[in-house]
């Protein structure tokens, strides 16, 4: 039964489709022409939103005709990278000014249900006082990047505000890799994220890097590329049996794929294990993967005959 299937549990709407970013870096109508494909496609359970950067809105209306109240286009808004605080701020009323105009222009055809913009070096916990007193619709998801070897520093901040601010709560965005082989975080890096986040109940998403279910080598970037089920299996796993640090590094480190399955109702990573219905409550705050294709995840799930 669906309800009891572990695998669309852990991995329902986690992948956010981020065709224009490298290395597919596709153009904006085509990656909009794929999206309209894969929300009508069998697999499109797995389907998160489309990252959209704000600066981008105007350009994309034009590809909203192959989209409607049936099959409306989700959309994560990206913010732009800022250097200062000043400026940060600046740029964050600006994007929800943008937002709003938006919601008025498009309705039922498009939505935007996320938003995720990286953090300056310099913010400080008033500078995410700032952020909650400029974006107020409780139904936005937000989510805020800073590096790394940061992550730990801001999740905390990141906590104590969603405990003594009134509002939406904030979450985190970590980023897992990219083009080059020092854009990827070690697994002691992203255990740590992983444990800060839990523990704090601060929601956490992912972006670049996890095209592939289990970490694995890859020549584009000679170095290891993590996997979606180590990341996302080992958030909910740790959640589940609270983790150590250490336990969570073994299994963002497995690359044997038989050390993953998936039984009716229940998913196990060696003899460690969680239902469906616990997996989903979980899920809650380990949320969702930016990926550049929705085709690789799946075609590796085929493979290793999970899909």
């Amino acid at each position: 039964m669906p309800g009891q299937d572990p695998l669309r549990a852990l991995l329902a709407n986690s992948v956010d489709y981020a065709g224009l970013f490298p290395p597919a870096k596709l153009a904006l109508e085509p990656a909009l022409r794929n999206h309209a494909q894969y929300i009508r496609d069998p697999d499109s359970w797995m389907l998160g939103a489309f990252i959209l950067p704000v600066a981008e809105f105007g350009a994309a209306a034009r590809g909203f005709s192959e989209f409607d109240r049936e099959y409306p286009l989700r959309i994560s808004a990206l913010g732009p990278k800022t250097e200062s605080v000043p400026a940060f701020l600046s740029s964050l009323a600006a994007a929800m000014e943008s937002i709003a105009s938006f919601r008025t222009t498009f309705g039922d055809r498009a939505c935007i249900e996320q938003f995720e913009m990286p953090l300056p070096a310099d913010f400080t916990a008033e500078t995410l006082h700032e952020i909650r007193s400029r974006v107020l619709d409780p139904g936005l998801n937000t989510f805020w990047e800073s590096p790394a070897s940061a992550a730990e520093n801001t999740i905390e901040l990141i906590a104590e505000s969603n405990r003594d601010r009134p509002g939406p709560r904030l979450g985190f965005k970590l980023r897992t890799g990219g083009v080059t082989a020092d854009a990827f975080p070690s697994s002691a890096q992203i255990a740590t994220a992983l444990s800060a986040a839990g523990t704090r109940g601060v929601p956490i998403k992912f972006t670049a890097g996890l095209h592939h279910p289990v970490r694995r080598f890859h020549d584009s970037v000679q170095t290891r590329m993590h996997g979606f089920l180590n990341v996302l299996g080992a958030g909910v796993l740790a959640l589940e049996h609270d983790w150590n640090e250490a336990q969570i590094v073994e299994m963002l480190g497995d690359e044997d794929a038989a050390s993953f399955s998936f039984s009716e109702g229940a998913f196990a990573w060696r003899d460690s294990s969680i239902s469906a219905e616990r997996i989903r409550v979980h899920r809650a705050l380990v949320t969702s993967f930016g990926s550049c294709s929705f085709d690789e995840p799946r075609e590796d799930l085929r493979a290793l005959k999970l899909l």
